[in-house]
């Protein structure tokens, strides 16, 4: 038997469904509104799979690295936010902290685990 009562009640399945369009539309609004401010430092800008990015390893220069290459480095800890890294499109050598493409990808990595420690 339907009543208003009930949640599957024809009312109360457009009230529902009118909600959640209107949820819909918000939502929507608000993410172009996000996507058309462009505000400095608060988005980084996404990942280039098309660089090939140098590195100094040792002293020397090594690459070129795609970015899947770079973030295995990073996480083997032989690149860090302090390692210089080229990449076309810049002019000079810069440090990973300078490059926020790079700079994601040492912010992602695991950090070190010591034997023994506790969480």
């Amino acid at each position: 038997m339907m009543n208003d009562d009930n949640f599957f009640s024809i009312n109360r399945l457009v009230e529902f469904g009118l909600g959640m369009a209107v949820a819909r539309q918000m939502t929507e609004a608000m993410n172009q509104a996000l996507r058309a401010s462009h505000m400095p430092g608060l988005q980084t800008p996404p990942l280039d799979t098309q660089h090939h990015y140098h590195v100094i390893l040792d002293g020397l220069t090594a690459g070129p690295f795609s970015a899947q290459e770079l973030s295995r480095l990073i996480s083997e800890r032989k690149v860090g936010k302090d390692s210089y890294i080229w990449r076309p499109g810049i002019s000079k050598w810069q440090t990973a902290a300078s490059l926020p493409d790079v700079l994601r990808l040492v912010a992602l990595a695991p950090p070190v685990f010591t034997p023994g420690e506790q969480g």
